[in-house]
């Protein structure tokens, strides 16, 4: 299975290079400046540690995790204005902001996460502006508290 991995912060700048490290990239899609993840080398990389539980796991997609190892999958939307000027303003080639503005469009990610997980599991948080993302953050927040005194 293939899944192509983008960067967007100093957080998944660390991943990625831990991944590289630990010999998870397959190669390289040159088409969208993308690396080519092994997903079966990172679940079993990541598997081990998700049964310990308490982890929280940022990814650009959930289907590649089976249901049983999360709790919560927590879908950002944006809108297409918003995402169009993130992406050209991250230099992203056309194909690139064309392909994610699609996905947006058509709700990929959204999708996916319907088909591979629970209904209760999935939840669509807006991330258009910086309210928003503290907002976001705060539910996290309260999410995982509650987590932790459910399985303490």
């Amino acid at each position: 299975t293939r899944t192509r991995t983008r960067t967007r912060t100093r957080t998944r700048t660390r991943t990625r290079t831990r991944t590289r490290t630990l010999t998870l990239i397959q190669g390289k899609d040159e088409e969208f400046d993308s690396y080519i993840l092994d997903e079966d080398k990172l679940l079993g990389v990541l598997e081990p540690r998700l049964e310990q539980g308490n982890v929280m796991l940022d990814f650009h997609s959930c289907d590649v995790f089976p249901a049983e190892l999360l709790d919560l999958v927590l879908v950002l939307r944006v809108s297409t204005e918003n995402l169009f000027d993130r992406l050209t303003a991250r230099g992203y080639h056309q194909r690139k902001i064309n392909e994610n503005m699609e996905c947006e469009i058509m709700q990929v990610v959204l999708e996916d996460a319907r088909e591979a997980f629970p209904a209760e599991m999935v939840h669509v948080v807006e991330n258009n502006n910086v309210d928003e993302m503290e907002a976001n953050g705060a539910r996290v927040e309260q999410w995982l508290a509650a987590w932790l005194q459910d399985h303490a």
